[in-house]
């Protein structure tokens, strides 16, 4: 693999995680939120609600990546005018496999946080809306600056499905060059060499949001 591919391979995989990632938490962050206010120890409980919610989110989460991305090929074709052989048709598979994922990080996040604190607020007087964004969410941002992690790891995890779809990537681009050369790949490098670009990418995404976990930490130790 020449540079160039692996340069565009490697800016395929991080277009499909991050794009991929931010649709997720679009749709998962408030879907997660209204999951934990709605619980049994909310503060907005809605039993229905939450049932409903919840077996939507279980049945997208038990949904195979490989499963969705046939399932939801007319409406990829649709919004992008074709169904696969480029990155970003992997898109909407992406983010129909993740968001319920997100949904239920983001729920975990916020049932961490101390009941005392919210109870607190609340005999001060603060409104659902208030308690929602500076308590629950303030209290949980560690919590889910990690999760943002997590789910974006996942996601690039994902993205190796793209080679179903010859959509790209450098886990699809590792796996076709396994396919072409089954006898002796373990004499080239072009495989090690994805793997370490992936192995890169992983670990620049897990330690920035360490780092970025530490530097909130400091600051509300500060206040």
């Amino acid at each position: 693999m020449d540079t160039n591919n692996l340069f565009t391979a490697c800016l395929e995989t991080i277009l499909m995680t991050l794009i991929a990632t931010a649709l997720a938490y679009l749709v998962g962050f408030p879907l997660g939120i209204i999951l934990n206010i709605t619980s049994k120890n909310g503060i907005k409980r809605n039993k229905w609600v939450n049932i409903i919610l919840g077996v939507i989110v279980n049945i997208m989460r038990s949904i195979p990546c490989l499963l969705l991305i046939i399932v939801l090929m007319p409406l990829t074709r649709s919004i992008f005018g074709r169904g696969s052989g480029r990155w970003f048709t992997m898109i909407i598979p992406l983010f129909f496999a993740s968001f319920a994922f997100v949904a239920r990080m983001v729920e975990s996040s916020l049932s961490e946080v101390d009941q005392g604190v919210v109870e607190m607020a609340r005999s001060m007087g603060a409104t659902n809306t208030q308690i929602i964004t500076k308590v629950l969410i303030k209290e949980a941002t560690p919590s889910l600056i990690l999760g943002v992690a997590v789910s974006a790891i996942s996601i690039l995890g994902y993205t190796a499905f793209a080679y179903d779809l010859g959509a790209g990537g450098l886990i699809a681009q590792a796996y076709q060059f396994f396919t072409r050369n089954t006898g002796d790949w373990y004499s080239y490098p072009d495989v090690w060499v994805i793997i370490v670009v992936i192995v890169v990418i992983v670990q620049l995404i897990q330690e920035g949001s360490l780092l970025l976990n530490k530097k909130i930490d400091k600051r509300r130790k500060i206040k």
